[in-house]
Order: C-alpha cells, then structure tokens, then sequence
C-alpha cells in the first residue's frame, strides 16, 4: 500500500493507500466474485462484443478461412481428374493432363496466400481484443471501492488480468477460427463427396456420430477440470504474491518451511487439478482419431468394390482416390476440433473469470453536479459521523469535530479505535453510513474524488516505493518538478545527506518496496515526495516512526515548517510528536471521548493524561 496520496498525482481512482487500522471490524463484505454464473453462449456473446472496432478483422479471416479450405477442397477433384487421364504406361492424355495441371499449380499458391491472410487477421484480432480487454479489466480495477480490493487476494486480480487475459486470446479467439475452418471443411468435404457418389458418402455419415459422440463425451468432461485448474491458477499467484512482498517478515518469524509447504500443497492441488484436465481432454484425439481410420478403411474398401463391380455406385480410380482424400480430410477436422475443444474449455473458463472482474460493481461514480474543489483554504468539519464495515458491528459512531484553516489537529489512541478510518473517510476511500463530512464547507459526497484528494497530501507509517531512480519516486507527487525541486524537497525532508552519498545519488536505482534501504531512509522519501506536492491540507499517520531520534527531530521540524497556515490531521501514538497540536482528538471504541490542548488533557487526568504518563514511564 502507498506511502503518498496526492490526488493531482493519482487521479481520482479509487486504488487504496490507506489500510484499514487493524480493528476486528475491517472490511469483510464485499461481494465474492462469481466465475460459475455465465454459461457459454453468454460468454461468446460477450467476446464478440469486445471485438468493436475489430470485428472486420474477424469477417476477413473468416471469409479468407473459407475460401482456403474450397481451393483445398478442389485439389483432390484436380489431381483425380489427372489421374484418369493416365491410363497406362506410354498411354498419358497430355490434352487432359496439362489444364489440371495448371489448374493445381494455380490452386495450391492461393491457397496457401488466403491462409496466411486468414492467420494474420486471426492474431491481429487475438492482440487487439485482448490488449482491450487488458485495459478494461485495470480500468475495473481501479474504479472498484477499497473494500473490494481489501477483501480478495491480490494475486488472484493479477491473474485476471495478466493470464486470463492471454488465455481468452491464445485459447477462445484462434480456437473460433479454427472451428470454423474445421466446419467448413467438412461440409465442403460432404458437397464434394456427394457429388461423386452418394452411396459411398453415406457411409462416412452413417459411421461419423460415433466421432462426434466420443468427443463430446470427453469434452463435456474435461471442462470442469479446466474450470479448477484456472482457479488454482490464481490462488497460487496470489500466494505466491503475499510470500514475496512480506519475504522479510516470514523470515523474521522463521515460516520459511511453512509457506513453503503451503505452496507445495496448493501447488500439487494445481498439478493434480491440470494432469487431470490433460489427461481427460488428451483422450479425445486417439479416440476420434480411431474412428476415423476405421471410416477410412471402410471407404477404400467399398470404393474399391465400385470401381471392380461398379456397385453399388459407378466410380474412376481417379475418383476412388479423390475419395479417400476427401474422407481424410473430412475426419481431420473431427481432430483438430477435438484439440481445440480442449483450448476452448480452457479460455472459457478464463473469460468466466475475467468477465466476474469486468461485472465487479464499481464504486459510486461522482454526482452530475458534482462541486470542483479549487484553491482550498482547509477547512474540515465531521458532523455527527457514523460509519461501521459491517452493518451488524458499528465502528465509528456519532464522531463530531471542526478544524479551523491552518490548525493542527492530533488523533490519539489505542490500536483499532479508528482513527486510520477517519483519513480513509475524508478521502472517501468509504463512503459513510450517515453524518456529513464537509471540506471547506462542501459536503465531500457532493464533490469529485478527484478535486477532493488532489488538496490533500499524506504520509504513512507503511513506506511505498517503486521500481525507479530515487528522483522518479520523489517525482511521482509532481511529474513537472523540476530537478532543482527536487532536491530541496530532498533537503527540506532531511534526505539528501543520504541521498548524496549513494553509488548515483538522486538517478540510483532502487527496486520495488526500496531495495537495500532502511526502513528510515524509504520513510524520508516518502516525506521528500509530500514536500515536493505542496499541498493544502496534511494528513501525517505515524509519518516519522520509522526515523531515528534524531532525524525525527530534524524532519518534524520541517514539518513544522510545512505544517504553517496549512490544516494538519496527525495520528499518532508516541505522544511527544504531538504536544503542540492546537487540539488533541483521544478517540476510544470509536467515539471521540476527550478533545483539548495537550495541558488541557493532562489537567484533565482523563484517558489521555494515563497514556502520556504510561508512556513516560516505559522510557524510565
């Protein structure tokens, strides 16, 4: 989760930055995500609606498929009618020979010309339908509320939009043309063989059912299977995902072997869930494949009894071996449709998958009418504020406060009393159950997200850098910032000294999460990135407690500095960072229950001035 939120920086998604603040109540009623509700025929109408612009492409392969297989088709009737006009040895009609012979030299080139058309539209269809998909399925993503996002594995929305994705286009798309291929292919094979004989066609009908039937039997079986390998697919990732990004606490905690075999144990479910799968859908082809030799057989043998007997239908051995190349060619298709079964079950389960993202209800768009926050002044008001992740189980109750322009305010209190949830509410990563949350005297549910979270600047306890130089990630607030802007933002935060003094200084790279960095040197960037954004209002959670003594001094005086006519949110649980709040805010169970000056507090000798003094004690 991010360090920084500037909205002038991210726009005004809903991606979340803020985590909720470990209360029992956290997020746990978002919708599951339903990939078994969409049969087939809804999932291709849905494809062929992703198409758009595309579908042309989709016609031309088509069209280039199905005059492909014709010319294809009409090669055995050339080459028969070449071999009737070769009687015998020395006995050759050249005067028949040479126009099938033209004929076959100019079918077979174009032939080959409108496949390599087809392919090409094919791929070309595959890549922009799923590069579109792609963009739509991360468009979801960041449209979708934060409980959304808080309540599935992260690894498992990567998966739907990185491999699913893939998989509808190498596996559904190519697969619909070479279904069709193979449609046409047989019904062209049935016209032709048909009218060479009708006799010996209808016994490569009457045989044909058997083919179809093993195929559909196995198919049928095999597409649960694919349906639980993909789901396997995504919950390895998302474990895999969490192991990585938390490898430094597994570590610490010594569960190195225990997630290793929390891995092999989903892992073998997948490898047992995919042989199954393969092996299922593997039996298709040497089933149908046997049947086929058998068709074969039976049509050499009675072409054979037709040109010795001339029964039951009069045929050339020309046409006999048209014949048999004609029923070779109508079985193939039967296999080739039985290996793309196999590749349509698996891309229909990943469109079932990536079409229950697609469907995932978006959060509250804004109003029509919505109010452009310009020029804030911070001005922050909560009136009568209730708010509760489950309904049954309320968190935050009746919670009322006003921070004039340019005050400081200070939250303050055990873990889980929702002060984290406060900032999450202000920026409308929830939407509250009932209160008004007003912004300069906006009710923040009339304004955009965007305006809204472009006047606020933050800094967490949770450091987010990412795979950059350190001037990239302390320019993520601001993309025009300026060198110079850079470096005194830098300064200002007390992180040039350490940056100075790396191999490249402000162009080192970093990785993902800040590499080799301490935790305290990654807290300072972040805080380098909120100077540079300048922005009107403050919201500072446990911002410095992850900096030595020293160094926290130094950069809470920079904010201090900073915080100077700006409106400031502080939470804090080290109690010394926040004595010259202008008000202290002590919240227990979600309710606001002490609110004064940090002296004011402690004459109280409430709730707050016992904290203040455990603290102190703790430290003697």
């Amino acid at each position: 989760m991010a360090n920084l939120y500037t909205g002038s920086a991210l726009g005004g998604g809903s991606m979340a930055v803020i985590k909720n603040d470990g209360h029992d109540d956290g997020p746990s009623g978002a919708a599951v995500l339903d990939d078994s509700s969409y049969t087939t025929g809804e999932v291709a109408r849905r494809i062929l609606s992703t198409l758009g612009p595309n579908a042309p492409l989709l016609l031309l392969a088509f069209l280039a498929t199905a005059g492909s297989v014709v010319l294809q088709l009409w090669v055995p009737i050339i080459i028969g009618s070449a071999i009737d006009h070769i009687v015998a040895a020395g006995a050759v009609s050249f005067e028949g020979l040479m126009p099938n012979l033209l004929r076959l030299a100019a079918a077979v080139p174009a032939a080959s010309l409108l496949q390599w058309a087809a392919g090409y539209c094919t791929n070309r269809l595959s890549y922009e339908t799923t590069c579109a998909l792609r963009v739509r399925a991360f468009e979801t993503l960041r449209s979708l509320p934060l409980s959304f996002i808080d309540s599935h594995s992260h690894g498992d929305l990567l998966s739907r939009v990185v491999n699913d994705v893939d998989q509808i286009g190498d596996g559904l798309l190519q697969g619909l043309t070479q279904l069709f291929s193979g449609m046409v292919t047989i019904v062209g094979t049935l016209l032709f063989m048909f009218s060479l004989s009708v006799p010996v066609a209808l016994v490569v009908v009457a045989l044909t059912p058997f083919s179809i039937v093993v195929a559909g039997q196995i198919a049928k079986r095999s597409a649960a299977s694919f349906a639980r390998q993909q789901a396997l697919q995504g919950e390895l990732g998302g474990f895999a995902e969490q192991t990585i990004s938390n490898q430094l606490l597994i570590s610490a905690f010594a569960h190195g072997e225990a997630s290793e075999r929390e891995f092999a144990s989903i892992n073998q479910e997948l490898f047992a869930a995919g042989e199954h799968a393969q092996f299922v859908s593997s039996l298709t082809n040497p089933s149908t494949r046997l049947v086929n030799n058998c068709i074969y057989a039976a049509v050499a043998a009675v072409g054979c009894l037709c040109v010795i007997t001339g029964r039951p239908s009069v045929l050339t051995v020309g046409q006999v071996q048209s014949f048999l190349s004609y029923s070779n060619q109508y079985m193939k298709p039967f296999n080739e449709i039985s290996g793309v079964v196999t590749q349509l079950q698996a891309a229909l389960a990943s469109a079932r998958r990536v079409f229950a993202l697609l469907d995932a209800t978006p959060q509250q768009p804004d109003p029509a009418d919505a109010i452009e926050l310009t020029n804030p002044v911070g001005d922050l008001e909560f009136r009568d504020v209730d708010f509760s992740y489950v309904p049954t189980r309320p968190l935050l109750e009746g919670i009322t406060f006003h921070a004039e322009p340019g005050q400081r305010i200070a939250l303050v209190g055990p873990t889980g009393c929702g002060k984290t949830t406060l900032i999450n509410l202000l920026l409308r990563f929830y939407e509250i159950d009932s209160g008004l949350i007003l912004v300069d005297g906006h009710d923040i549910s009339r304004c955009t997200r965007r305006s809204l979270r472009s006047a606020f600047g933050m800094v967490l306890q949770d450091t987010w850098l990412f795979s950059g130089t350190i001037r990239d990630n302390i320019r993520y607030s601001k993309p025009d910032a300026s060198d110079e802007m850079i470096v005194e933002a830098a300064k200002r935060a007390h992180a040039h000294k350490f940056i100075a003094q790396l191999p490249q200084g402000y162009d080192t790279m970093v990785g993902e999460g800040g590499g080799a960095l301490s935790q305290g040197q990654r807290q300072l960037l972040c805080i380098a990135r909120v100077m540079l954004a300048d922005p009107a209002i403050l919201l500072l959670d446990e911002a410095t407690s992850s900096i030595d003594t020293r160094t926290e001094l130094q950069v809470q005086e920079a904010f201090d500095r900073m915080m100077e006519g700006r409106t400031s949110l502080v939470v804090a649980h080290r109690l010394s960072t926040v004595r010259n709040a202008d008000r202290i805010l002590v919240m227990q169970d979600g309710r606001i229950t002490e609110s004064g000056t940090h002296d004011e507090l402690l004459a109280l000798g409430g709730f707050y001035a016992h904290l203040y003094e455990s603290q102190w004690e703790g430290m003697e």
